[in-house]
């Protein structure tokens, strides 16, 4: 049997030590965003396909909502400049 050389033991803590740290748990979250992306895609194309009506008024409110706010905006915006 051959054992281990000291570059070999070494990258082995090293790679051990980097899924411990702070670049495997940013290894995890980019996961964890991946996943969570995903299934609101698959929620999303459900809803859709399952109600196209309510979706329609789902992304309707949702359009004036945002049509809403940056109104408010430009009146703010308008007033500070007065």
């Amino acid at each position: 049997m051959i054992a281990a050389t000291s570059g070999q033991a070494d990258s082995a803590d090293t790679l051990s030590r980097l899924h411990r740290g702070p670049a495997g748990e940013a290894a995890r979250m980019v996961q964890t965003k991946k996943i969570a992306l995903y299934v609101i895609v698959v929620f999303v194309l459900y809803t859709i396909i399952t109600s196209p009506g309510r979706a329609a008024d789902l992304v309707q409110v949702g359009f004036e909502g945002i049509a809403s706010a940056a109104q408010g905006v430009g009146e703010f915006m308008s007033e500070l400049v007065q």
